[in-house]
């Protein structure tokens, strides 16, 4: 499984998921960095098999409408530290992973992990 960390997130969450195994990159690692537009974001997606992970309505709604990205995690969090941020996933990765393996998108909050159909 291969992820994609949009600029609304913190580097520190794609280090944590390599850390782990996950190849994941960052916009920041991107050519573009951080101004990587949702439309490269998508094709970087689709192109490596990436779930792209963010907190960006505008994707939501790319996918709601295109099903671009393909795979698609939103963080619902509101505002968490990134300490806070990192240790939800790493509890909450194993069904994170879990969730892709039937469904495309998935929304995490502070209290669940939500399939969308």
């Amino acid at each position: 499984m291969k992820f994609l960390v949009d600029a609304q997130l913190p580097r520190r969450l794609a280090h944590v998921l390599c850390s782990v195994g996950y190849d994941t990159l960052h916009t920041r690692d991107l050519p573009a960095r951080n101004e990587t537009t949702d439309q490269k974001i998508t094709r970087i997606a689709i192109a490596d098999e990436r779930i792209v992970i963010t907190k960006d309505a505008d994707c939501v709604e790319s996918f709601i409408l295109h099903r671009r990205p393909p795979k698609l995690l939103v963080i619902t969090t509101g505002n968490i530290s990134n300490p806070d941020l990192e240790a939800l996933f790493v509890v909450t990765l194993p069904a994170i992973v879990a969730a892709f393996t039937t469904n495309d998108y998935v929304e995490l909050s502070r209290t669940a992990l939500i399939t969308h159909l």
